[in-house]
């Protein structure tokens, strides 16, 4: 089956420009229009291998001229934009060329039993996406967001993410009761009580409690936590970064998941 001809834009009032620009400007728009937008090709690419079909593709004008061949079909439509209009769908300095709008999938509920990730009011977009990009990498396949953390599906969340949404069941407005009857261990990270992580056993699965970047993890969370970690730091700074500490916590928990079962 012959895909059909892209459709040309050369407006910036066409009704689709208008909505991804919607999406750019307000991070939490994609929970009243259903859709978010997927920019550049390392997003698109892992989108398609995760078996996401995308609503729409949208090229470059110059782009499309060039790669036509790779992407033709990729899509349910495929349009092709004007590039004087193209900087317009992006905030970075350097507008990726092509980008995916994506149907948001159906909000899940949260599944117990699961190796899980909780993010208590982490608010940087940044570190929400690092640590969602953490979790895939170390098989902790489900991600709860408390009020008060970054939008998930925000465009820099998304970014940040590198491709871990779509590996990932995202929980958002998730509560401390979810957390409860996850029915797996909850962990939390801490900068002054705890075991060391070097030497603790850790429960797996478990439920890792991360929390928010100056106050940490909340007391509600941490009347559920079985076990308080601290990450070594010799070289004597106050605290790690929310992202980092998720790294080695998530690291951590696989290699001896790993060991274990070997």
């Amino acid at each position: 089956m012959t895909a059909p001809d892209p459709v040309r834009i050369e407006s910036a009032a066409n009704p689709l420009l208008k909505e991804l620009r919607r999406l750019l400007r307000d991070p939490g728009a994609y929970r009243r229009t259903g859709r978010v937008w997927v920019e550049g090709d390392h997003l698109c690419r892992a989108a398609l291998q995760r078996g996401v079909r995308p609503a729409a593709a949208l090229f470059a004008a110059s782009c499309w001229a060039a790669q036509q061949g790779q992407w033709a079909g990729v899509a349910a439509r495929t349009m092709v934009v004007d590039d004087a209009l193209w900087p317009a769908l992006s905030t970075l300095e350097s507008p990726a060329p092509m980008g995916f709008v994506i149907d948001l999938p159906p909000a899940p509920l949260p599944q117990a039993g699961a190796a899980t990730v909780v993010l208590d009011r982490v608010q940087d977009a940044g570190n929400v996406g690092s640590i969602l990009r953490s979790a895939a990498a170390f098989g902790f396949g489900q991600v709860l967001a408390l009020k008060g953390t970054a939008a998930l599906w925000s465009p820099k969340v998304l970014r940040a993410g590198m491709g871990a949404h779509f590996g990932l069941r995202l929980v958002e407005g998730a509560s401390a009761a979810d957390v409860a009857a996850l029915g797996v261990p909850a962990v939390a990270t801490s900068s002054h009580q705890g075991q060391w992580l070097h030497a603790a056993r850790l429960p797996h699965p478990c439920a890792w409690l991360m929390g928010h970047e100056g106050q940490g993890v909340g007391d509600e969370l941490q009347a559920l936590a079985a076990a308080h970690i601290r990450i070594a730091q010799p070289g004597g700074e106050e605290s790690l970064n929310v992202a980092a500490a998720a790294a080695i916590c998530l690291h951590a928990s696989a290699a001896q998941a790993l060991n274990s079962s070997g």
